[in-house]
C-alpha cells in the first residue's frame, strides 16, 4: 500500500529537520546545555519548527514565518530557524529583514556552508557585491568542500570589473578543478580586455594543449593572433591543424582561404575553400555568405571558372537545399550561362517555391531567351502564390503585349500599376507599355494619356518618345508634336537605327519627303535594316516621283519579309497603298 500524501509530506519534513539542524546544536541540545528551559518548552519550540516547516514546503511562506517565529520565541538563538525565516523573506523580495536574519544564523552558527550561500545571494540582490564577495570568500576559505562556489565569487568580480581578483578566483578553480574550457576561455577574455595579449595567447595555447582536436580554440587563438598583426604565425597555426585534422578543419580552412584571398593568391583561397565546400557538415548558409564576398572580388574569368566550381561543390554537398540551387543559379546567370541557370532557378523551385526572387530571375531569363509563353505561364504560376507583386503583373503584360495579346496586356499591366503607386519608377514602366497596348486596342485617348505620364515622370526616356511618335504618325495625329519628339530622340541617339526609321516615318507623314528620305538612307546605312526599313524607304521614294527606286525597295522588303501587308500589291501596281 503506497504513502498517503500526508505521510509523505512528514516524511519529507523529518528529512528536512535532518539536513538542517544536523550541522547546528539541535534545540533539545541548546535547551540542555543552558538548563533554562523546561521539557515542555523545547516540545513546542520543535513542533512550530516542524509545522512551520510543512508549511514551509507547501509554500505556503506566512503561515509558516508564524510559526517559525513561534519557535524563535521559545529558541531565540537557534541559527536554522533564522536561516528559515531569511529564506522567506529573500523570497519575498525583503532583503533587508532577510539580511538581518541570515546574520544572526550566521553569528550563531558560523561553519554551516548553506547560510553563507544564502548571505551571498542576498548580499548580491541587494546589489551589495563587496559584501557578497567577501561571504563567498569566507566560506571558500574556512568550510570544506564549498570549491564549487568559486564559479559565484568569479562572477561577482566580473560583474565588478575586478578583474585581477577574477583571476585569482580562476586559478583558485584550476587548482581544484583542473583545466576548465569555461575557466581558461573567461580569464582569456579578461586578459584581451586588458590588453594583456601574450597572457591571453598562453590561455589559448592552454586550451590547444588540452583539447588538441577542438577545431573552436584554434580558431579562437588564430583570431587572437590576427588581431595583433600576427598573420603568419595564425596562419602557420591553422595549417598545422588541418594537415594534423583532415576531416575536422573546415573552418580553418575558410580563415585560410580568406587570408588568401586578402594577399591576393586567388588559387591558394579557391583551393582552401573547395576542400571546405565539399564537407556536408559545415553550414550552408556560412558557405553561402563567403561565397556571396567572393563574387564580389572574382573578376569575371574567376567567377566563370573558380565561382561556378564553388557553387557545384555547394549543390553537390548540400542537394536538398533550396539556397545552394539558388547561389549557383544566381552565379550562372551572372557569366551569362541562362539555360543552366534556369535550369537551377527551376530545381530550387522545386524544393522551395516561397523565394520570390527566385521567380523574378526565371521570368527575367525567359525574356532574355525571347520565350514568352513561358513568360506567361511561370508569371500566371507566381501571381498564385504573390498576387500582390506588382512586378509579375509586369512581366505578363510585357509578355501579352510581345504576342499582340493587348486586351490582356492592359489588365495586367493596369492592375501592376495598381499595386505599384509607391514606386513611381515602375508607374513609369507600366505607363509606357500601357501607352502601347491602348493603342493595341485602339483605345487611343488611353494611349496618349499614358504615354504623357510617363514623359511627365521622365521626358527623357527615348524609347516613350519613339514610340509615341511613331504610333501619332500611324494615326496622323498631332504630327508638329510627334516630330519635335522624333527629332529629340534621334538628336540624342544619331546611331539608333530604329528611331531614326520613326522619325523619317513621321517626316514622311508630315510631308516632308526629302528630309525624310535622308533620315531613312541613315537608317539603313547603320546596317541593322530590318524590312520596314526598306518599306518606308520605297514609299518615301514614291512620293519623290522615284518609282523604279520605290520599287526596288518594296521588292527588297518581300524578300525580308514576304508577308508584309499591301507590299505585293504595291510592286504589282507600282503604286503606294496606305
Amino acid at each position: 500500500m503506497g504513502w498517503s500524501k500526508k505521510n509523505f509530506i512528514i516524511h519529507i519534513i523529518f528529512c528536512a529537520i535532518i539536513v538542517l539542524i544536523a550541522p547546528t546544536q539541535s534545540i533539545a541540545q541548546k535547551n540542555k546545555n543552558k538548563g533554562n528551559n523546561s521539557a515542555s518548552k523545547l516540545r513546542d519550540a520543535e513542533y512550530y519548527f516542524t509545522e512551520g516547516e510543512k508549511y514551509f514546503i507547501l509554500e505556503d511562506y506566512a503561515k509558516a514565518l508564524v510559526l517559525f517565529q513561534k519557535s524563535l520565541d521559545v529558541a531565540p538563538d537557534n541559527a536554522t530557524v533564522h536561516y528559515k525565516i531569511a529564506q522567506i523573506y529573500a523570497a519575498g523580495q525583503e532583503m533587508d529583514k532577510a539580511l538581518i536574519n541570515i546574520k544572526k544564523a550566521l553569528d550563531s552558527d558560523p561553519d554551516n556552508k548553506y547560510f553563507y550561500v544564502l548571505a551571498g545571494e542576498i548580499h548580491t540582490q541587494m546589489g551589495d557585491f563587496k559584501n557578497a564577495a567577501s561571504t563567498y570568500e569566507q566560506m571558500t576559505s574556512t568550510i570544506e568542500d564549498t570549491d564549487q562556489y568559486l564559479f559565484e565569487l568569479a562572477a561577482i568580480y566580473l560583474y565588478q570589473q575586478d578583474y585581477d581578483k577574477a583571476v585569482e578566483v580562476y586559478d583558485r578553480i584550476e587548482k581544484h578543478y583542473g583545466p576548465n574550457e569555461d575557466v581558461i576561455s573567461q580569464k582569456q577574455k579578461i586578459y584581451l580586455s586588458n590588453k594583456e595579449f601574450d597572457k591571453a595567447l598562453q590561455e589559448g595555447q592552454k586550451l590547444i594543449d588540452t583539447y588538441p582536436e577542438e577545431e573552436q580554440f584554434v580558431l579562437n587563438q588564430a583570431e587572437v593572433l590576427l588581431s595583433n598583426n600576427k598573420t603568419e604565425e595564425a596562419r602557420i597555426l591553422l595549417k598545422n591543424f588541418s594537415e594534423q585534422n583532415p576531416d575536422n578543419s573546415m573552418k580553418s580552412r575558410l580563415v585560410l582561404s580568406e587570408l588568401d584571398r586578402k594577399e591576393g593568391d586567388m588559387e591558394g583561397a579557391i583551393a582552401n575553400m573547395e576542400i571546405a565546400f565539399k564537407d556536408p557538415s559545415l553550414d550552408i548558409q556560412e558557405k553561402i555568405q563567403i561565397l556571396a564576398e567572393y563574387r564580389v572580388s572574382m573578376t569575371p574569368e574567376e567567377l566563370k571558372n573558380s565561382g561556378v566550381k564553388l557553387a557545384e561543390l555547394l549543390v553537390e554537398a548540400h542537394p536538398e537545399v533550396a539556397d545552394s540551387h539558388i547561389i549557383y543559379a544566381d552565379i550562372l546567370q551572372t557569366v551569362g550561362e541562362l539555360p543552366l541557370a534556369k535550369d537551377a532557378y527551376l530545381k530550387s523551385l522545386e524544393l522551395d517555391q516561397s523565394n520570390f526572387a527566385v521567380w523574378q530571375n526565371i521570368l527575367q531569363i525567359f525574356i532574355q531567351q525571347n520565350k514568352m509563353d513561358s513568360v506567361l505561364l511561370f508569371s500566371d504560376q507566381a501571381l498564385e502564390l504573390f498576387p500582390n507583386q506588382g512586378s509579375l503583373y509586369y512581366f505578363n503584360g510585357y509578355a501579352n503585349l510581345r504576342k499582340q495579346n493587348y486586351q490582356e496586356a492592359v489588365y495586367a499591366l493596369e492592375q501592376g500599376k495598381r499595386l505599384s503607386s509607391s514606386n513611381l519608377s515602375l508607374v513609369s514602366a507600366f505607363n509606357s507599355m500601357l501607352g502601347d497596348a491602348y493603342n493595341g486596342t485602339e483605345q487611343f485617348a488611353k494611349s496618349d494619356k499614358a504615354y504623357e505620364a510617363a514623359l511627365d515622370f521622365d521626358p527623357e526616356n527615348y524609347a516613350i518618345l519613339n514610340n509615341y511618335s511613331y504610333f501619332l504618325a500611324l494615326r496622323k495625329e498631332k504630327l508638329d508634336e510627334a516630330e519635335k519628339m522624333a527629332a529629340k530622340t534621334v538628336k540624342n541617339n544619331p546611331d539608333n537605327a530604329t528611331y531614326l526609321d520613326t522619325y523619317a516615318w513621321v517626316l514622311f507623314t508630315n510631308g516632308k519627303y526629302k528630309e525624310a528620305k535622308k533620315i531613312i538612307e541613315q537608317a539603313i546605312n547603320t546596317g541593322e535594316v530590318t524590312a520596314v526599313f526598306h518599306e518606308h524607304y520605297g514609299d518615301i521614294l514614291y512620293k519623290l516621283g522615284q518609282v523604279d527606286a520605290a520599287v526596288k525597295q518594296w521588292q527588297k522588303a518581300k524578300e525580308m519579309n514576304p508577308k508584309s501587308e499591301l507590299i505585293d500589291k504595291k510592286i504589282a501596281d507600282r503604286k503606294l497603298y496606305e
